[in-house]
């Protein structure tokens, strides 16, 4: 069973198609039409809801024990509804345009609209209409998480800094306007703080969309708190037991939930041939663009265990004589395979800083917060961010291979490996995975202070829009600086599948740090691969372009030696 709320009210669902969406569950089950379908596949944003993760039987236990009367609420997030799965909103509260308003008597002349809403009323913010619902609930998200962070700072705090036009313009990346151009949505935006205020200061009656919510969640967790105390003094096992069975069926199809490595071991043995679901945004459009209803997937969005991260040493039996910095490259960073974007965003920020700030410039907001760092790699696309930019710093992968109840049965529950990244690629999307494998992590090492990280991505859109061509170049330079010791240069929408350009590094190593090495490496290009030409570009274009980035490259660095020998 999944359970989740829809606008404050609770549903339960066991029979129900697994490839069901948000958006069909909201349209076509709920009669809610307020949210709507464009595009269908995660790009415009005109099926934007708002999501909230609902407090659990831990958390509610651990701010009882800090003697904290009310939960921390979690933060609000977009998704895209049209691709993602109605069961990936289990434990979750759903919110659509038509609840953000305080409307009890259901009727327009009397509903207090939120900011958002009214700041778009205000600001002449919708021409059709069509898109319009979308972009209040990303505008709404925003409004709501500033509020947030507000209140659980200091809820008396007079300097609290109203909404920047950068992040307005960050929070409706993921939107599309066709008509009314976007002008007048930024306005309302930057509107929707003085709305707030103005009505904090008449003391106006506004729902809160946090405090009622985590209290009927915690109603519901200890009910179901209690429920599974009872259920476990009688059986001990029928918690890993139910985790094992299907979550949602509906003629013959299933859709399996574990939340657990070890369950995730014994479905995916038990069901090799299983579709593997994380965040689902690219997965997401099997169903949507090619109507494909898949028999069996295994959803990995309640195995916590895959969400989180380390750092792990290179060596464990290394010498504890050694200096903190020594001891510092000797390590990796661990992702876990589940991490989505949003999550990884901190972690990268602290460890490898240019690679996050690439992060406004991939998918958008509904999509960062979906997305998982496994699944855009087991993909596999020629045109995916990450793999080029881990490729480039020598990332390896964790894969577990689970047995069959064969092979089980003989003591042997499963296998892993770790390889470089540059082995995990076949053709194109074809990969080292097979039939009852998945992701657990990937690791990469972190960088000294000799190496140098630099990546550019090309694409029609500043945001939201995929790679025409990404380079990312790691560069190792001798200590004084005056030498290229080694070289990675990773690429992206440059051929079938993800690649190094092997022979483009080999040109670099050993060459004076200047900018006429990378010029003459950059002619060794052509002999690692032949560009593709489609929609987005032409081979001649990518190629031309990608040299004339590690040229930019160069120059980055030799600017940066100069500024550290100044």
């Amino acid at each position: 069973m999944i359970s989740f709320y829809l606008n404050g009210k609770i549903q339960e669902l066991t029979q129900l198609n697994p490839n069901t969406t948000v958006l069909e569950y909201l349209r076509l089950y709920e009669g809610q039409m307020d949210t709507k379908e464009g595009c269908g596949s995660g790009d415009c944003g005109a099926c934007t809801v708002m999501v909230q993760r609902l407090p659990t039987t831990n958390q509610q236990s651990s701010d009882v024990e800090n003697g904290n009367s009310e939960s921390t609420a979690s933060p609000f997030y977009t998704i895209n509804a049209c691709i993602t799965l109605v069961s990936l909103m289990d434990g979750h509260h759903v919110m659509t345009a038509a609840y953000l308003a305080d409307n009890p008597e259901h009727h327009p002349d009397r509903a207090l609209l939120h900011p958002a809403q009214q700041a778009m009323v205000e600001c002449h913010g919708s021409q059709c209409g069509f898109c319009t619902p979308g972009f209040v609930m990303s505008l709404a998200c925003v409004y709501e998480n500033k509020r947030l962070q507000t209140n659980q700072n200091d809820s008396e705090q007079s300097d609290a800094k109203p909404l920047s036009y950068d992040e307005v313009i960050a929070s409706i990346s993921g939107n599309l306007c066709r008509c009314t151009g976007y002008r007048p949505i930024i306005e309302a935006g930057l509107l929707m703080g003085d709305i707030g205020q103005q009505r904090q200061a008449e003391q106006s009656a506004v729902k809160d969309l946090t405090v009622s919510l985590a209290t009927d969640a915690m109603s519901s967790t200890k009910q179901s708190a209690a429920s599974h105390t009872a259920l476990t003094e009688v059986e001990p096992d029928n918690t890993a037991q139910k985790n094992t069975e299907a979550a949602l069926t509906d003629a013959g199809r299933q859709l399996y939930m574990p939340k657990t490595v070890d369950e995730l071991n014994q479905v995916l043995a038990a069901n090799p041939q299983a579709t593997i679901w994380a965040g689902g945004t690219d997965l997401g459009l099997s169903v949507t663009q090619h109507l494909i209803d898949h028999d069996v997937i295994i959803q990995l969005s309640g195995v916590e265990a895959l969400k989180s991260w380390s750092l792990l040493d290179a060596n464990p039996d290394s010498n504890s004589d050694k200096s903190d910095s020594e001891k510092l490259t000797a390590q990796s960073l661990v992702l876990g395979a589940c991490m989505s974007y949003q999550q990884m965003l901190p972690v990268l920020e602290q460890h490898f800083p240019t690679f996050a700030q690439v992060f406004e410039r991939i998918a958008s907001p509904q999509i960062r917060n979906m997305g998982t760092i496994g699944g855009n790699i087991a993909n596999a696309s020629p045109i995916g961010d990450l793999p080029p930019i881990l490729l480039a710093l020598d990332a390896s992968i964790h894969l577990r291979h689970c047995a069959t109840n064969t092979e089980a049965s003989s003591g042997s529950s499963h296998t892993d490996e770790i390889i470089p990244l540059s082995e995990f690629f076949l053709d194109y999307k074809k990969t080292k995975l097979q039939a009852g494998s998945y992701v657990v992590a990937i690791h990469i090492p972190l960088l000294q202070e000799n190496q140098h990280l630099f990546i550019h991505k090309i694409s029609k859109r500043y945001e939201d829009d995929i790679s025409a061509c990404l380079l990312a170049a790691r560069l190792d330079v001798s200590a004084d600086g005056a030498t290229i010791e080694s070289a990675k240069l990773g690429l992206g929408g440059m051929a079938a599948i993800p690649l190094l350009a092997t022979k483009c590094q080999q040109a670099l190593i050993g060459q004076a740090t200047e900018v006429a090495s990378f010029e003459k490496a950059a002619q060794r290009l052509s002999a690692d691969v032949t560009p593709m030409t489609d929609v987005r570009a032409s081979r001649e274009y990518r190629m031309h372009v990608v040299q004339r980035l590690l040229v930019k490259c160069g120059k980055q660095l030799t600017t940066a030696m100069q500024t550290e020998s100044a």
